[in-house]
């Protein structure tokens, strides 16, 4: 779709959250470990996520570890590493694993590869590789051959580019699985699916919520799946606060209406 998407309305109902990280609730950094989501944002977040009996998760390629970190205090449902980890609204884990000598050997191999590249940054996910560049974009043709190499001899895995970073994951994994696992089950079950995100990896997850009709928001210029755009960061959450507000605002005058209707009655 061509860059001339709108923003997302302030929307209130009967909805599914899902929000990608970096890139979306939080500003690319050089190195993953200077990410941060300010604290009103997560705070907004768990407003959504109670007002919506528990149905916001975050979906992400960073592991289940490095989220729950940068939604402290909060716990949410989580998707990371794409979806190969999943935790659900009852804390219960779904796992997808690669042997662990293939992943020692991956390990080994890859970790030899980036060494010839001075700057480029291996990320070791358990299950998954992150082969990432941002600090030396003039690799991307080498990680890129590097990644590919491995995929091509190792059928369990498929590759994933991103915003400077080539991933390896298990192969049939991807953010839109992630979500549609999710709306299988309560409390997401039979709500309308909200997606944010960024990233190419992100697509798939677009795919899937225009399929049942919710609602897609692309973060950021580029072409896309999704229905509707916000500019960057800073407008994801301005975004998340309003709608927070605006169901927050409602559940407060359908309160009133009911008290003002309580005392009518009583009065007559």
């Amino acid at each position: 779709m061509a860059d001339t998407l709108s923003a997302p309305p302030v929307i209130s109902g009967n909805f599914a959250f899902f929000f990608d990280l970096d890139g979306t609730l939080a500003t690319i950094k050089p190195h993953p470990d200077e990410v941060a989501v300010p604290p009103d944002v997560l705070d907004a977040l768990n407003q959504l996520s109670l007002q919506h009996q528990g149905a916001l998760a975050l979906i992400s390629g960073r592991s289940m570890a490095e989220l729950d970190k940068l939604a402290t205090p909060y716990r949410f449902p989580l998707a990371g590493v794409h979806g190969a980890e999943r935790r659900d609204i009852h804390d219960q884990s779904h796992i997808v694993s690669l042997p662990m000598a293939l992943v020692q050997s991956l390990h080994a191999e890859l970790t030899l590869a980036l060494d010839a590249l001075p700057g480029t940054e291996l990320e070791a996910k358990g299950m998954a590789f992150a082969l990432h560049y941002r600090q030396v974009p003039h690799f991307e043709k080498a990680v890129m051959a590097i990644a590919t190499s491995i995929v091509e001899k190792t059928p369990q895995l498929s590759l994933q580019p991103g915003k400077c970073v080539v991933e390896l994951k298990p192969k049939g994994i991807n953010k839109g699985e992630a979500i549609a696992a999710f709306m299988c089950e309560p409390p997401f079950l039979g709500k309308t699916p909200v997606f944010v995100g960024d990233d190419l990896t992100d697509e798939y997850g677009f795919t899937v919520v225009n399929q049942a009709d919710g609602i897609s928001v692309k973060v950021g210029p580029g072409d896309t799946q999704a229905r509707w755009r916000l500019d960057g960061v800073a407008s994801v959450w301005q975004w998340v606060k309003e709608v927070a507000n605006q169901q927050q605002e409602e559940e407060i005058a359908q309160t009133n209406r009911r008290n003002n209707y309580g005392s009518l009655s009583r009065s007559l």
